[in-house]
């Protein structure tokens, strides 16, 4: 297991920081709402020949402690990704963000031009008509369960349901390996409570990151599943034509969770836009 780096955010939160090592040049990594920085190592498994990575557990999930402020606006995730890429270091990264995460990832650009090198963004939520409150996403998580008598049960009870049937096995048990914590009282828990999580999904509901996209300066991979139904081709290609540097590539056969269901696939796609 590696150890996290404790990063202090500008609100105060602590972030959990990790060097999964490899040669050449830095790239950070922003993972989905509900997930956590480990979720990405079947992906860095095949980059780091090419580039030293590093993730963070963003506020509130994985070893990322709820933040004291309730803070969970998109923009102060964006804070916490400039927070983590300054105190180690890095020097204008290239990142990598999927879902929420790309998000995250593209806020912070835009709020701080110049944070990142180059972005390759799996179907980041940028939303030009954003839906109505609530967000339908943050009722479904307040209802997850929370509790599991074992690790072994919880990998037992989600291998039979989307979206983790279709995860590779190698992702599937770090999802829970790291996505879940002990409970004092027996069994395992989640990690990220499903109040954090729920919060996370209510900032989805914005319009702010599509409106500043023409200001993002640096180049952008967006990419999407062939068979996702979360943010198809239609609705990130006109994301991609508002950015000044952005191109979009459908990468077929997988959906929304490509970095879980198909890492190999995935880290290809990286690996060539950041060539």
């Amino acid at each position: 297991m590696t150890h996290p780096t404790w990063v202090t955010s500008e609100d105060g939160a602590q972030i959990a920081a990790y060097d999964f090592g490899g040669d050449g040049p830095p790239v950070l990594f922003a993972h989905a709402t509900g997930f956590h920085a480990h979720a990405w190592l079947p992906v860095i498994g095949h980059l780091r020949d090419r580039f030293h990575c590093y993730a963070f557990d963003e506020r509130g999930h994985g070893a990322s402690p709820t933040p004291a402020s309730g803070d969970f606006s998109w923009h102060r995730f964006g804070d916490d990704a400039r927070a983590v890429g300054s105190a180690l270091k890095l020097d204008r990264p290239r990142t990598v963000g999927h879902s929420g995460g790309g998000a995250a990832l593209l806020l912070a650009e835009q709020d701080h031009p110049g944070s990142w090198a180059a972005m390759w963004l799996f179907e980041p939520v940028v939303f030009e008509a954003p839906p109505n409150p609530p967000n339908p996403l943050s009722a479904s998580a307040l209802k997850r369960r929370r509790r599991f008598d074992s690790r072994q049960a919880a990998t037992d009870n989600f291998a039979s349901k989307p979206p983790f049937d279709v995860f590779a096995a190698a992702a599937l048990t770090l999802y829970v390996a790291h996505g879940f914590v002990d409970d004092p009282e027996g069994g395992v828990m989640l990690a990220c409570r499903p109040e954090d999580e729920a919060a996370t999904y209510g900032g989805a509901l914005t319009r702010d990151a599509w409106d500043r996209l023409p200001a993002v300066e640096i180049p952008v991979h967006l990419a999407c599943g062939g068979v996702s139904s979360h943010l198809p081709a239609p609705a990130l290609a006109g994301a991609a034509a508002r950015l000044p540097c952005g191109e979009l590539e459908v990468i077929e056969g997988v959906g929304h969770f490509a970095p879980f269901e198909n890492p190999c696939r995935v880290a290809a796609s990286i690996r060539a836009a950041f060539s």
